[in-house]
C-alpha cells in the first residue's frame, strides 16, 4: 500500500497495541526522512494524549557512539515520554506489551526549569536541571529485528517502551557526570559498563541536544519534565525469566527482572 505520515502513525500504534513487528516502512517508502519521521512522532503524540496518557517528558536516542553503531544510524534522535511508559521500582518488565525488549542504563535528569532553544548550551542546559537521577530504559521496536533507518527510528519514537528511575536523586553540582559510571549484569555477570562521557562527551550535551531539537518543532522542555539522555552501553536483551541489574557509581542500583 502506498504510505503517508497518517498511515504509518496509525501502523505503528496497531504494532505497539497488539504486540506485533513488522519490516521498516523505508523499504516501501525511502523517502521517509528524519523530517516526516517526526511528523509521524508528533501525530502519535497526539493519539496517545487524546487515549488519556500524559505527557512527561522526552527521552534521546543513540546519543552513544556504541548505541549509533550497533544500529547503524549516526545521528541522536528525541522522543516523547508519557505517564503510560513508567514503571515503578520492582516491577517486571512488561513481556505482554512489548514485542523483543531490551534495557540500557541512562542518566536522567528532572528539570527545575523550563529550557527553550535555539542556542543552548551544555552549561545552560544544566543550569535547568533539578535533580539528576540514574535510570533504565526498556527499549522495544515496530521493526523486526531492530532493523530500520533514521526515518523509522523516529516514526517509532526511538524505539520507547518504558522505563525507571533508581532510587537517588542528586542535585547535579554533587556529581561529575562525565564520570558518573554505570555497570550492567546479567544473570549476575557484568556484561558492560561506561560513564556518562558515552552520552555525546557529558550528558548535559544531550539535554542541550533535545532543547535545541525540539525548538525547531515549536516545542521546549518544561519544568517538571523527565529527560533520559540515551543509553551509556548497548542494550541487553532482557527476555522473561532474565535478572538485570545495572549500579552506578552515585546514583544506586536499578533491578529489573524478565517477567514471565
Amino acid at each position: 500500500m502506498p504510505w503517508d505520515v497518517a498511515s504509518v502513525a496509525a501502523e505503528l500504534l496497531r504494532c505497539e497495541d497488539e504486540g506485533v513487528d513488522r519490516p521498516p516502512f523505508t523499504d516501501e517508502w525511502p523517502e521517509l526522512d528524519l523530517e516526516t519521521g517526526y511528523r509521524i512522532q508528533d501525530l502519535n503524540l497526539e493519539a496517545r494524549l487524546a487515549r488519556g496518557e500524559t505527557l512527561v517528558g522526552v527521552k534521546l536516542g543513540l546519543t552513544s557512539r556504541a548505541k549509533q553503531e550497533r544500529m547503524g544510524v549516526h545521528v541522536p534522535l528525541v522522543a516523547w515520554l508519557t505517564d503510560a511508559m513508567l514503571l515503578a521500582a520492582g516491577d517486571p518488565v512488561p513481556q505482554s506489551r512489548l514485542i523483543h525488549p531490551r534495557i540500557e542504563p541512562e542518566i536522567v535528569f528532572v528539570l527545575e526549569d523550563r529550557l527553550a532553544g535555539p542556542g543552548v548550551s551544555c552549561a545552560s542546559a544544566m543550569a535547568a536541571v533539578g535533580s539528576v537521577w540514574g535510570g533504565a530504559e526498556v527499549i522495544d521496536s515496530r521493526y523486526r529485528d531492530f532493523r530500520f533507518q533514521a526515518g523509522d527510528v523516529v516514526a517509532d519514537n526511538a524505539s520507547s517502551g518504558a522505563f525507571v528511575t533508581g532510587p537517588v536523586g542528586l542535585p547535579p553540582t554533587a556529581l561529575n557526570l562525565a564520570l558518573e559510571a554505570a555497570l550492567v549484569e546479567v544473570d549476575g555477570q557484568v556484561v558492560d559498563s561506561a560513564t556518562g562521557a558515552a552520552v555525546q562527551g557529558h550528558p548535559g550535551e544531550a539535554l542541550a541536544l533535545a532543547a535545541n531539537e525540539l525548538a525547531k518543532r515549536g516545542h521546549a522542555l518544561e519544568p517538571g519534565w523527565i529527560v533520559l539522555t540515551g543509553g551509556m552501553t548497548d542494550a541487553v536483551p532482557a527476555p522473561p525469566g532474565a535478572s538485570i541489574a545495572i549500579h552506578f557509581s552515585n546514583l544506586g542500583s536499578i533491578f529489573i527482572n524478565g517477567g514471565a
